[in-house]
């Protein structure tokens, strides 16, 4: 199994209400959060029955017990870090071939009050799913299509869907995710050739300007997945 990463480019309502929780007006994303039986921009088709079955299992797990945390941007992990949470997805509903979803902006977070603030300047933000599962070629193109054993570990919060699809595709495709009692785990693999990869994908993505810093933080995502 390996982790990978998918991006909704559809605009995403934005809308306030009155949270049952906290008795305070609160922001809420709300949009498609996720596609079947279409080919997405990184050549994957995920078929209906598969994110049918990931679906119940996230919205069973997660998302009633409200553990369906996201992240702005994503991580380098298939579960989600509490500290980078920003979203909680209150919601995920079919219609036709696309689940719409509903996620509350944590804005009394760090993250939460980032995305707050890109929303309230006018920043088209997106979602991102990220999953672990095998995938196998398509006899009537070239798409990949996501087997039986895909499972979602979160739906993050992106901000720059063009840009972060490169970052991720460099470095969440360079792990391995295997099962150990009963627990999915990540395991590097080929870190040099992901190092590699992900340094020319990363200065094709972004300017020059801002890439030594990109690498630094990426140098320190290396020496993290070689300690792990």
């Amino acid at each position: 199994m390996k982790l990978f990463t998918d991006t909704i480019y559809q605009p995403l309502s934005i809308t306030e209400s009155i949270d049952d929780f906290s008795k305070t007006k609160s922001l809420y994303i709300e949009g498609i959060f996720a596609q079947s039986e279409k080919e997405n921009r990184n050549g994957r088709i995920y078929p209906k029955k598969v994110l049918e079955r990931a679906i119940g299992k996230y919205n069973e797990e997660y998302v009633k017990p409200a553990r369906a945390l996201g992240e702005l941007n994503h991580s380098d992990s298939f579960s989600v870090n509490p500290e980078r949470a920003c979203i909680l997805i209150k919601s995920l509903e079919w219609k036709d071939n696309d689940v719409y979803g509903k996620a509350k902006v944590l804005e009394d977070l760090p993250m939460g009050k980032i995305v707050s603030g890109l929303i309230h300047n006018g920043v088209l933000l997106g979602v991102s799913t990220r999953g672990a599962g095998s995938l196998k070629e398509s006899s009537g193109s070239k798409a990949d299509i996501v087997d039986d054993d895909f499972i979602i570990g979160a739906i993050d919060v992106v901000s720059n869907p063009s840009g972060i699809d490169c970052w991720v595709k460099g470095i969440n495709e360079s792990v391995e995710c295997i099962m150990e009692d009963g627990i999915l785990k990540t395991k590097p693999i080929q870190i040099q050739k992901a190092l590699d990869e992900s340094a020319v994908k990363i200065q094709k993505c972004i300017s020059e300007k801002d890439f030594d810093s990109l690498k630094a933080e990426f140098m320190q995502f290396v020496d993290f997945i070689k300690k792990s």
